[in-house]
């Protein structure tokens, strides 16, 4: 942050004339200069502090969207068992990343792989992170976790989402955001010390590789490992559709999620008051900021409008789930290049997003893979496209802004390839690091019985097993034959399918 100007009382005295009182006014003077000058420093300091705040709020919000989302993708008898993880998610990755994961991930300085300082949040505030920064990344962590769930829901036993929630968010999640976004990381665009990957680093602004590709790659390994769904997929391998139960609750969860993405990209600058000494003096940070948010706006918009006339193209119909999948998938495509880029390459970013999520949708049925929120296709598959976007796009002057000038920047964009190439080197070692570490962590968990409930469980529905009772009364045509406890609506019919003459009946 630029500090005004410095007061000497030396300088001024001599301007102030030969008075017997020339220099207790430049003392005066400078005095009034110095607090006046401390007291913008410190406007300043609120001014982004809370902003990032406010930033933080809003990624916190989309916990609720992904609750949502979760909840109306999953079949009626399971509503309880996947809102109860998704709570897990935030309170157990809470104190998982304040005791561990925040450390790891920002603990410098330290070497290029793990952060070493922090632990339990020790020593903070300090010059460099104040307690805004740790809620923030925070509510990043446990929105990966919270991607990972879904991949797995309505067959997981809740122990171990108690484990892997933990282990993700302390863990597996830190090492990767200290790579990309710490200043000490071996790949960071932010890099101080050392030099930079390919002279560039890896650009990854608000994480469609550390936040999206992680949580979809956890929840890819862990759909394998469990198998799909009873009754996903027919003797003969055919694929059977087992629906969620509101598209209500997906279009509710994905606005929420729209709104919180607000936070989750612009508010990834951290600070909105930073002057990029341009000879404009409207243009600042802040507007860097306004241009993130209309990027990922565009890219999410035109991800649902190709997914809508897509489907419409393959399948025959309008389907408001797919459109909002496709809406999510702009999103998370967006979300690596959304500070660098003109937001004409957000409508293409957007538009590609879709052909990548339906092909991965299209590879995941045909090698009878079940994510019953399309999570690793939507997160993994988007967030990879995300990655090699930013490398293709970025934009020069926006580049130099965001990180520092001379710096490679999109393939098309006459930057050559450095960006590019530290991208996809990006995607590589964030796909072996999440599958050596969470792969091993859900075979673990398989062999211990600790993984996938019993058939039974399985087919009756959690909410009823596991949690007490189900989320609302009602009659699942592929649940048990045998009505659960309490008071059913049911549809009422003629006995007979022919209308009776007698109107008296």
């Amino acid at each position: 942050m630029a500090s005004l100007p410095t007061c000497s009382t030396a300088e001024l005295t001599p301007l102030l004339g030969l008075t017997a009182n020339a220099t207790a006014a430049a003392d005066y003077i400078c005095n009034r200069f110095t607090a006046t000058s401390d007291k913008f420093t410190t406007t300043t300091y609120a001014i982004d502090s809370t902003y990032l705040l406010f930033s933080a709020y809003l990624v916190f919000a989309m916990q609720l969207g992904f609750a949502m989302l979760c909840a109306g993708s999953v079949r009626a008898k399971n509503t309880m068992n996947i809102m109860l993880t998704n709570v897990l998610d935030a309170a157990a990755g809470g104190l998982s990343y304040y005791i561990f994961g925040f450390a790891f991930a920002f603990g410098g300085p330290s070497n290029g792989f793990i952060g070493k300082h922090y632990f339990g949040l020790k020593s903070i505030p300090s010059a460099v992170y104040d307690y805004s920064f740790f809620l923030y990344q925070w509510a990043f962590a446990i929105a990966a976790a919270g991607i990972t769930s879904g991949s797995i829901a309505e067959r997981t036993q809740f122990v171990a989402y108690l484990i892997y929630s933990s282990f993700l968010t302390g863990f597996v999640y830190p090492i990767v955001s200290h790579w990309v976004w710490s200043s000490d990381g071996w790949a960071s665009a932010s890099r101080t010390s050392g030099s930079l990957l390919f002279g560039s680093g890896a650009i990854d602004f608000a994480g469609s590789g550390v936040v999206h590709m992680v949580g979809g790659i956890a929840g890819l390994w862990g759909a394998l490992i469990e198998g799909p769904r009873i009754g996903r997929f027919d003797r003969s391998g055919r694929s059977v559709a087992l629906r969620g139960h509101s598209a209500s609750l997906v279009v509710l969860g994905t606005f929420l999620l729209w709104f919180g993405w607000y936070g989750f990209n612009p508010g990834s600058f951290v600070t909105i008051s930073k002057s990029y000494n341009t000879s404009n003096d409207y243009y600042g940070q802040w507007s860097a900021v306004g241009r993130t948010a209309i990027t990922t706006t565009l890219a999410g918009c035109t991800a649902a409008l190709t997914t809508l006339f897509s489907k419409r193209l393959l399948v025959g119909h309008w389907n408001v789930t797919d459109v909002c999948n496709g809406l999510l998938g702009g999103f998370a495509a967006i979300t690596s290049g959304c500070a660098v880029v003109d937001p004409w390459a957000a409508v293409i970013c957007g538009f590609v997003a879709s052909w990548v999520l339906t092909g991965c949708n299209i590879l995941a049925e045909k090698y009878k893979y079940d994510d019953p929120l399309e999570a690793a296709q939507l997160h993994g598959g988007c967030g990879s496209w995300g990655l090699l976007f930013t490398g293709l796009f970025a934009k020069k002057q926006y580049v130099h802004e965001v990180y520092a000038t001379g710096r490679p920047y999109g393939l098309f964009m006459g930057g050559g390839g450095k960006l590019l190439a530290a991208q996809v080197i990006q995607i590589l070692v964030i796909f072996g690091w999440v599958s050596a570490t969470m792969a091993p962590l859900f075979y673990a968990l398989k062999k211990l019985n600790l993984l996938r409930v019993s058939k039974e469980d399985e087919m009756q529905g959690m909410d009823m097993t596991r949690h007490g009772g189900f989320a609302y009364i009602y009659h699942d045509e592929d649940g048990s034959s045998h009505p659960p406890p309490g008071f059913t609506m049911r549809k009422i019919e003629p006995a007979s399918a022919s209308p009776s003459p007698n109107h008296n009946v």
